[in-house]
């Protein structure tokens, strides 16, 4: 199987600086595992129009993740001036009353706050351009966040090949420990023979009035009981499937999320129904390899 396309991990970090006239920038753009795509962003809210094109450009590039992104932009004094935020101003004071009222309430005594100690809060004093017109700057970020996108995206197909290798070789040993199994049922076949002759004996023994059907299904309960054949079938559909994701070029990691759940439960039932040293061997095996499976599948965008 050759490695797929599109593999990618949730994990990347990508940073970038720019600079446009009286302006400079850094981003930093980074995420980690999630459920779904949340996206987190630091911008500066005087550029208009740049969070949410920001926000449609990391949409349309990922699918799955905790993504955040930051990005500072400073201005010479030739290039812009300097006014106060009012939310920023707000939170700060309202957090700065919070303080003292807790400090209060424990007999604390603060120093007064300072005007210049307010407006040292991250936020509360902003650059802006001298004449409003933000559309030049807002064009220059966008293009100059395309290098950064593009790294962040390199980082995560990066780490998804590594992460594909990784799934191939789990899926390999599953696939190797259910043959495995597969040959250690067939060797204890004339054992559960033995068995299943003795637990008719012992039903026979006392069936004297028994209702014949009520016998049969007893009979055919203890076989099901100590047939793996269903699980062994289930465990080799799932390794085709999880196989065929991973060469889809598709994100894939909630599907194989799932598949990663159902690999448990056929492993779990395998050595409940195991009845011997050598396959219950196998079946902890499994459970291992299909732990260590789950743990990997985390990562999959």
């Amino acid at each position: 199987m050759q490695p797929g396309p599109d593999v990618k991990s949730m994990t990347a970090f990508a940073a970038g600086r720019g600079a446009l006239g009286a302006y400079s920038w850094t981003w930093e753009l980074r995420s980690v595992n999630g459920k779904g795509l949340d996206l987190r962003l630091r911008v500066p809210d005087w550029i208009a129009g740049l969070e949410a094109a920001l926000r449609a450009r990391l949409s349309d590039a990922l699918a799955r993740g905790n993504v955040t992104l930051g990005l500072r932009v400073k201005a010479d004094e030739a290039g812009g001036r300097t006014r106060v935020n009012a939310a920023q101003l707000d939170a700060a004071l309202d957090a700065m009353a919070e303080v003292e009222a807790r400090a209060m309430e424990r007999g604390l005594s603060l120093a007064p706050a300072r005007p210049g100690d307010v407006l040292a809060v991250r936020g509360v004093l902003e650059t802006v351009d001298a004449d409003e017109d933000s559309a030049p700057l807002r064009t220059a970020l966008l293009e100059d966040f395309e290098v950064v996108l593009a790294d962040f995206i390199a980082m995560r197909a990066h780490e998804g090949a590594a992460l594909h290798t990784l799934l191939t070789a789990h899926l390999a040993e599953i696939e190797r420990l259910t043959f495995a199994a597969t040959s250690a049922a067939d060797a204890r076949r004339p054992e559960a023979a033995d068995a299943l002759k003795a637990a008719l004996a012992r039903v026979m023994d006392g069936a004297d009035g028994a209702d014949p059907a009520r016998i049969a299904q007893e009979l055919a309960l203890i076989a099901v009981k100590a047939d793996i054949t269903e699980e062994i079938d289930r465990l080799g559909a799932h390794v085709g499937a999880a196989q065929d994701l991973l060469a889809s070029g598709a994100p894939v990691g909630r599907k194989l999320d799932f598949l990663a759940q159902e690999f448990n439960r056929e492993a779990n039932t395998l050595c409940s129904k195991a009845g011997s040293a050598p396959l219950t061997a196998i079946g902890l095996e499994l459970k291992a390899a299909v732990d260590q499976l789950r743990e990997q599948v985390q990562n999959v965008e």
